[in-house]
């Protein structure tokens, strides 16, 4: 496999030298034939145990086995601390500007963060004004997108404060390893993941409302055709919690939520839910909804109940409010930021804009509220057609886009037919928000499986990778650095 100084390759130097000694030395020890064989043998096992997900509006069906490559991305650990603090202090500054946002409005009175852009956000819940959950904490899950450029800088591409999903993959994958290429873990010593499901258990039940001395959490699901159902499933069943969906709760005339069971009505506090605000609460927000449950958000807003993520958390995960992350952190924290946002264009802001529709064959183009992929124009690949509508759309619209230079993301070598070829990839880190934060090690490196491609999600072709946050090679600081790491934890 060749690597270019064009890229940043996760495993190997443009002359060949290997970054991390003992992972590169056993892949180097196995041939085409067999990692080709074992990608195989990992395809067979996601398809035994029906690791899927969903691509709506698929010619060809709905649930797809979840793309997986054997070649695992690593991270060194001296890294991963500066990503591990970087995310801390982010995370902490957006909570602290959710609180703001429901609240006074300082930041925007302050002129650092423009009032109107909070305002418009399609995802600003009005509902949630004057209102504070436990503990102050509104993010209590959150998947953050880093991608490595060229230079080797690692940018945060975007936030996902509502309902991240990916982490059920991140502990599967580490699964299929530990079955299907046993040898790549020889000589590397490498951060656990396994007790995710008890650390997310953990989260929820101490943000639960105080007056709960034994509080019950729930997984509350759209259903089995939503793209991630697999992953409600699974983490349901990893805490021992039930999966419920909207008309298996109810709200009582005293704002208390209960589930419905075989032996009787059982009280809620805490309600993981992964649907969307908008199906939340057809009495608070779509009057059609039939996911949600009629009379949540009154139980919420007295206090009987913890929703997470909270709603309404989205107006910080919007990607033009993304573009002030930085100044953000520097209001509420007095610091600067330790992870580096990618330059964004806000096309809210006439003079951006103006800059945006003259360089679209240089940039990249996305709507603020888009995921999945969707929506993008990658401008230096767009024909000239795609780039006239996308003109026209920002036009109409220009508060639904921001632009950003195109980055050429790092590399990992991928199981392509019977060789290792280089394919861009990505990682989401997942974060947890209780009484403190917790950091998942690693996380989920999305791969671009089409030789060239940008777009790394599972919706436009994408798969995954299992990732490593190593620990140090020298038996001394190895067992030095886990004490250190279990310390942390």
């Amino acid at each position: 496999m060749t690597t270019t100084a064009s890229n940043f390759d996760e495993l190997w130097t443009p002359d060949g030298q290997a970054r991390h000694a003992a992972l590169s030395g056993c892949l180097s020890a196995l041939s085409s034939e067999i990692l080709a064989e074992r990608q195989r043998h990992a395809e067979e096992e996601l398809l035994e145990k029906g690791i899927t997900f969903a691509v709506y509006g698929h010619n060809d069906g709905n649930e797809k086995i979840w793309p997986f490559d054997v070649v695992p991305r690593p991270i060194p650990w001296d890294e991963w601390i500066t990503i591990e603090a970087g995310l801390k202090q982010r995370i902490r500054a957006l909570n602290l500007f959710l609180d703001d946002v429901y609240s006074d409005g300082k930041i925007m009175k302050d002129k650092v963060v423009p009032e109107d852009l909070v305002r418009t956000a399609k995802t600003y819940r009005p509902e949630c004004m004057g209102f504070r959950p436990p503990g102050g904490v509104w993010t209590h899950v959150v998947g953050t997108d880093l991608v490595r450029d060229k230079d080797g800088t690692m940018y945060v591409l975007e936030d996902n404060l509502r309902c991240p999903s990916g982490v059920s993959y991140v502990l599967e994958n580490r699964e299929i390893m530990k079955r299907v290429l046993p040898e790549v873990f020889y000589g590397s010593s490498i951060a656990p993941i396994e007790d995710y499901p008890e650390r997310l258990l953990e989260t929820l039940l101490k943000t639960a409302p105080p007056s709960a001395s034994r509080p019950t959490a729930v997984v509350l699901t759209p259903g089995i055709y939503n793209s991630a159902y697999f992953e409600h499933s699974f983490l349901a069943q990893q805490m021992g919690i039930e999966l419920v969906m909207g008309p298996d709760l109810f709200v009582d005339s005293d704002d208390v939520v209960w589930m419905k069971t075989t032996h009787g009505p059982q009280k809620v506090d805490v309600i993981y839910r992964r649907i969307d605000d908008d199906f939340l609460d057809p009495e608070a927000f779509r009057p059609d909804s039939m996911l949600g449950v009629p009379g949540l958000m009154r139980a919420y807003r007295a206090g009987n109940v913890t929703l997470a993520n909270a709603p309404g958390t989205g107006v910080a995960d919007d990607k033009a409010v993304y573009r002030y992350v930085p100044e953000i952190i520097r209001y509420y924290l007095g610091e600067q930021a330790i992870l580096n946002n990618v330059p964004t264009y806000v096309c809210s802001d006439p003079k951006q804009c103006e800059y945006v529709l003259q360089h679209l064959d240089e940039l990249v183009v996305k709507p603020t509220n888009e995921s999945g992929g969707y929506g993008i124009l990658m401008g230096p690949k767009a024909s000239q057609d795609e780039r006239d509508k996308c003109a026209e759309s920002i036009r109409k619209d220009p508060r639904n886009y921001i632009a950003q230079p195109m980055l050429t993301l790092s590399t990992v070598p991928t199981v392509v037919n019977q060789s290792l070829a280089p394919r861009h990839v990505d990682l989401r880190p997942f974060i947890l928000y209780g009484e403190d934060i917790f950091i998942l090690p690693g996380g989920l490196t999305r791969v671009a499986l089409r030789e060239g491609s940008m777009i790394v999600n599972s919706s436009q072709g994408g798969g995954s990778k299992d990732t490593w946050v190593l620990l140090s090679d020298t038996p001394f600081t190895r067992l030095h650095e886990q004490e250190q790491f279990q310390k942390q934890r």
